[in-house]
């Protein structure tokens, strides 16, 4: 996350495909790319899509990035978001409400050209919380080799209202 300006915070999660150095340099790059398009460009479908355009270049033959990416406007509450084919996040409301937040359609950046990022709208109260992840988190198995799920990790934010940001973490 960063700010782009007074007013506007950036958050961002993605996901690269592949392990090792090449991955983490694809990351880097993305992760730059990003910010440098942000403080240039306030939708964030066409920072995605631009993104896009930039990193088919930039990368090996299957790599891409998965990235969710949303503008907060910290004076009025609204937000701003696009995804590329990244998991959505979810909007866990104060009062313990918890909804995945409306997909916007997007897909995965760096390996198709000329694609196109939805914008969706929304606006936080005071209270609300955005939680975004990567698939390790649904992934993740106990000893018994089960997956923690979508349905387990929905139950699991819905126990976090009013937590501190390190107890909602531990929790889920």
């Amino acid at each position: 996350f960063f700010f782009i300006d007074n007013d506007r915070l950036a958050f961002v999660v993605g996901d690269v495909s592949g392990k090792g150095v090449p991955a983490a340099i694809f990351m880097a790059v993305s992760r730059t790319l990003l910010k440098a398009l942000a403080s240039q460009v306030v939708n964030p479908g066409e920072c995605l899509r631009r993104l896009n355009t930039l990193l088919i270049p930039e990368k090996d033959q299957a790599m891409f990035v998965t990235i969710f990416y949303g503008v907060l406007n910290t004076r009025t509450g609204d937000v701003q978001y696009s995804n590329g084919g990244h998991n959505s996040p979810y909007l866990i409301r104060s009062d313990g409400t918890v909804e995945m937040l409306p997909q916007t359609g997007g897909l995965l950046l760096g390996m198709l050209p000329d694609l196109e990022y939805d914008v969706q709208k929304i606006k936080l109260n005071a209270g609300d919380t955005i939680f975004l992840y990567t698939d390790g988190v649904t992934e993740a198995m106990n000893k018994e080799n089960e997956l923690f799920d979508n349905p387990r990790f929905v139950e699991s934010l819905k126990k976090t209202p009013l937590l501190s940001l390190p107890e909602m973490i531990k929790t889920v």
